[in-house]
C-alpha cells in the first residue's frame, strides 16, 4: 500500500486510541468534519498542512507526515554554493584579478587603478556607506531593480582591489563578499535560486581571498534555505549541520542551528527541533557581530532571530495557536521601514491565525501586507502567500475570505515582462 493510502487508516488509529470522535477531532484542528472523514476513508488526500497538524495534536512526531511528504533528494552531494552548472552570474574573481580595472575604465567608472592605495581616499569607507544604504533599499525595492547595481558594484570593488596595495587589498575583497552575499539574496527572493547559490559560493570564494574563511560555512546556511524553501528537510538538516563547527563565529553556528531547526519542524521532529532552537539561542544572545566593523551576516532587522525561528518552527510543527502568540509578538519588534522582513513574517503570522481558526484577524493582517507587496516582491514570501490562500479556501464561506481573494490572485499571478 503507498504511503497516501496509508495515511487515512492511520490517521483513524491514532485518533480513536486517543478516544476522540471524528467531531471532537475537526473541532480541534479547525477543520470540516465531512473532510477528516474522507480523508480517513481514503477518499480524500490529505494536505502537508493538515498532516502537520494531526502530528501535532496526536503527538504521532512525524509519523504521519512521512505518509504525505514527498521522497526527499539528496543536496548535500555538491560543494558549498555551487551552482549544478557553468554559472553565467559570477564576477569570476581570478579572472577580475587578472584583468585589474580596465574593464571598469571602459565602463566609465574612472577610479584610476591607485585609487584603494591613497592614504586620503576615503572610496572604500563610500562603498561600505553604499552597502549599507542598498541593504536597507533592499527593504522596499524590487529585487530585480537592485541585482543589476548589485552586480556592478561588486565587480567595481572586486577590480579595484586588484590595484589596490596589500594593506587596502584585504578589507576591499571582504566588502566585495558581502556584496556578492547580498546579491546572492536578491537572486533569491526574485526566485533564481541558481543565481543565488552562485552568487553566495562567489562570496564565499571573495571572502577567502580576502583572509575570512568563514564566509564559505554561511555558504551552507544559504543552501539550507534554497533546500527548505524547496521542501526537502533532510537536505536542509545536513547542510545546516555542516555549518555548525565549534571552529566557527557564534553568528554562524547560530544561524546555522536555526534553519536545521525550521528543516526539523518541516517532517514534524520536535524534539530536534526545539534542541536545535536552544542551541541557536544560546548562540546568537552572546553574538557581537551587529557591533563590528563589518557588514552583518544575515537578517539585520529581526532583532531575535531564534525568537522569530520559533514561531516560524512551531507552525510548521502544527501548533498554530502557540505559532501565531510568539510571532505577534516579534512582529511588532520589527523597524516599520524593514518592508520585506515585515511582509516575510507577517504572512507566516496570518497563516498561523488562519490555522488557528482566526480568519478575520488573518485576513486583516494579509490585507495591510498584500498592498506592499507589488513594491517589495519575493519568490520566499510569494510561497507562504500560497499557502495561505490553500488555508483560507476552506473558509469559503466567511465574507473577509472573499473580499481578500482578489488582493491574493494579483500577487500570486505570473509575472509579464
Amino acid at each position: 500500500m503507498s504511503t497516501t493510502l496509508r495515511f487515512g487508516p492511520e490517521l483513524r488509529r491514532l485518533r480513536v486510541e486517543a478516544g476522540l470522535t471524528l467531531t471532537e477531532f475537526s473541532v480541534a484542528l479547525n477543520y470540516d468534519k465531512g473532510h477528516i472523514s474522507k480523508v480517513e476513508r481514503g477518499e480524500r488526500s490529505a494536505s502537508p498542512e493538515l498532516a502537520r497538524r494531526c502530528d501535532a495534536f496526536l503527538g504521532a512526531d512525524g509519523e504521519l507526515q512521512c505518509l504525505v511528504t514527498r521522497p526527499e533528494t539528496d543536496s548535500d552531494s555538491s560543494p558549498a554554493g555551487s551552482p549544478a552548472g557553468p554559472s553565467r552570474w559570477l564576477v569570476g574573481r581570478r579572472a577580475v584579478l587578472s584583468a585589474g580595472t580596465g574593464a571598469l575604465i571602459d565602463l566609465g567608472l574612472k577610479l584610476g587603478s591607485q585609487a584603494l592605495s591613497s592614504a586620503d581616499e576615503p572610496l572604500l569607507p563610500s562603498f561600505r556607506m553604499q552597502f549599507d544604504q542598498l541593504r536597507k533599499l533592499g527593504q522596499s525595492t524590487a529585487p530585480k531593480v537592485l541585482l543589476p547595481l548589485l552586480e556592478t558594484q561588486t565587480r567595481m570593488i572586486t577590480g579595484l582591489a586588484a590595484d589596490a596595495r596589500s594593506v587596502s587589498r584585504a578589507p576591499a575583497l571582504l566588502l566585495a563578499s558581502r556584496f556578492a552575499e547580498f546579491t546572492g539574496w536578491m537572486a533569491q527572493e526574485a526566485g533564481d535560486s541558481d543565481a543565488a547559490l552562485g552568487w553566495t559560493g562567489e562570496a564565499a570564494e571573495l571572502a577567502r581571498a580576502g583572509g575570512d574563511p568563514y564566509l564559505g560555512s554561511y555558504a551552507l546556511v544559504r543552501r539550507a534555505l534554497v533546500t527548505m524553501y524547496g521542501g526537502d528537510a533532510a537536505g536542509t538538516v545536513a547542510l545546516a549541520r555542516r555549518a555548525q563547527s565549534s571552529e566557527l563565529p557564534p553568528r554562524i553556528r547560530g544561524l546555522a542551528a536555526q534553519r536545521e531547526a525550521q528543516g526539523h519542524a518541516l517532517v514534524g521532529n520536535e524534539v530536534d527541533c526545539l534542541r536545535s532552537l536552544d542551541r541557536a539561542r544560546e548562540l546568537l544572545a552572546g553574538d557581537d557581530a551587529r557591533n563590528g566593523a563589518e557588514p552583518v551576516i544575515g537578517t539585520s532587522h529581526v532583532s531575535d532571530p531564534a525568537a522569530m525561528s520559533t514561531g516560524w518552527c512551531l507552525h510548521d510543527l502544527g501548533r498554530p495557536k502557540a505559532a501565531a502568540e510568539v510571532l505577534d509578538r516579534e512582529y511588532h519588534r520589527l523597524p516599520p521601514h524593514a518592508l520585506r522582513t515585515r511582509a516575510r513574517y507577517g504572512f507566516r503570522r496570518s497563516l498561523a491565525h488562519a490555522a488557528s481558526g482566526e480568519v478575520e484577524h488573518a485576513c486583516a493582517i494579509a490585507g495591510d501586507l498584500l498592498e506592499v507587496m507589488p513594491a517589495v516582491p519575493s519568490a520566499t514570501v510569494n510561497s507562504d502567500v500560497r499557502r495561505l490562500a490553500r488555508e483560507l479556501s476552506r473558509f469559503r464561506s466567511s465574507r473577509a475570505v472573499r473580499d481578500l481573494q482578489p488582493a491574493l490572485a494579483r500577487v500570486l499571478a505570473p509575472a509579464h515582462d
